[in-house]
C-alpha cells in the first residue's frame, strides 16, 4: 500500500509543478470532497429518507438549497481560490514540501492531531467573537441564515468570516510546514468533519456516538437553532472548550431533560 501511494505521488510531482499541486490541486480536492460529502444530505431532505434521524423536523425548500449552492460556488471561486493562490509563497516559506520521501504515518497522525487541537482552540474564540452584537449582525448572521443546517451550509458564510475563521484551519500547518500530502489529508478530514457537524442528522453511526469529546451534528445543530446570544456550543470539532468555559450549559440541560423524559417513559411502560 505504501509503495502504491509513493508511486502515485511520484507521478503527481513528475507531471505537475509544486504551485499546481499546492494551489490548484488543493482547491479541486477540497471542492470534490466538500460537494460529494455534502450533496447527499440535500437528497435526504428532498426524498424524506431517514427522517427518524433528522434532528429538526423543518425541511429546507429547494429554492433555499439552490441559493446555498450558488452562493458557495461564488465564494469558493471568488474568495477561496484567490486566497489559496496568494497563500502559496507563505506556505513555501514556512517549509511545506512536495518531494519524496513521504512522511511516516506516525508524523502525519501526530501533525493532524495537533492541527485539530489548535484549530479547535482558535476557532472557539474566533466564533465567540463573531457572536458579539456588531459582528453577528454584519458578518456571522449570513452563516445563521440556515437555522436548520444541511451539509453544504457548513461553508455558507460571509467572505470576511471565511477569511477570519479560515485562519483557524491553516494556522497549524503554517506552524509545522507539513508535507503537502499531510495538508491534503488534514483538509479532507476537516471538510468531512464540518459537513457532518452541519448535516442535520444524528445517525447510530455518527462519530459522536463513539468519541465522547466529539461534538458532531447534534451538538452543532443546537447552536444553529437558538438565538445568537444564547446559543453556546461554539467549538468546531470537540466539546471540551465549551465545557471548560461553560458555554454548553443550555445544551447539557436540554440533553439531561430529554434523558430524564426517556427514563420516565420507560418506567411508565414497565408499570
Amino acid at each position: 500500500m505504501a509503495s502504491l501511494i509513493q508511486s502515485g505521488w511520484q507521478y503527481l510531482i513528475t507531471h505537475f509543478s509544486d504551485f499546481q499541486l499546492a494551489c490548484l490541486g488543493s482547491f479541486f480536492l477540497h471542492e470534490t470532497v466538500f460537494f460529494f460529502s455534502g450533496l447527499p444530505f440535500i437528497w435526504l431532505e428532498r426524498s424524506a429518507c431517514l427522517t427518524k434521524y433528522k434532528i429538526q423536523a423543518k425541511i429546507n425548500s429547494p429554492a433555499s438549497q439552490e441559493k446555498c449552492i450558488a452562493r458557495l460556488l461564488l465564494y469558493h471561486f471568488g474568495v477561496n481560490l484567490p486566497v489559496t493562490l496568494c497563500s502559496y509563497p507563505v506556505f513555501r516559506y514556512m517549509g511545506m514540501r512536495t518531494s519524496l520521501p513521504l512522511p511516516s504515518w506516525k508524523v502525519v497522525i501526530a501533525q493532524i492531531i495537533f492541527y485539530f487541537i489548535l484549530e479547535d482552540f482558535v476557532f472557539y474564540w474566533g466564533h465567540r467573537v463573531l457572536h458579539t452584537k456588531w459582528l453577528y449582525k454584519h458578518v456571522h448572521s449570513v452563516h445563521h441564515e440556515y437555522a436548520t443546517p444541511f451539509g453544504l451550509t457548513s461553508e455558507y458564510a460571509h467572505p470576511a468570516e471565511i477569511l477570519f475563521l479560515g485562519f483557524a484551519t491553516i494556522v497549524g500547518p503554517a506552524i509545522t510546514g507539513p508535507h503537502l500530502i499531510t495538508l491534503w489529508l488534514w483538509m479532507v478530514v476537516r471538510v468531512l468533519e464540518t459537513v457532518e457537524a452541519h448535516c442535520g442528522y444524528h445517525f447510530p453511526w455518527s462519530p459522536s456516538n463513539f468519541f465522547p469529546l466529539y461534538g458532531g451534528a447534534d451538538f452543532h445543530d443546537y447552536h444553529h437553532r437558538l438565538l445568537y446570544t444564547k446559543s453556546g456550543n461554539y467549538s468546531s470539532t470537540f466539546t471540551y472548550m465549551d465545557r471548560i468555559f461553560g458555554t454548553d450549559i443550555g445544551y447539557r440541560k436540554l440533553k439531561a431533560s430529554k434523558s430524564a423524559e426517556v427514563e420516565y417513559c420507560s418506567e411508565e411502560k414497565k408499570l
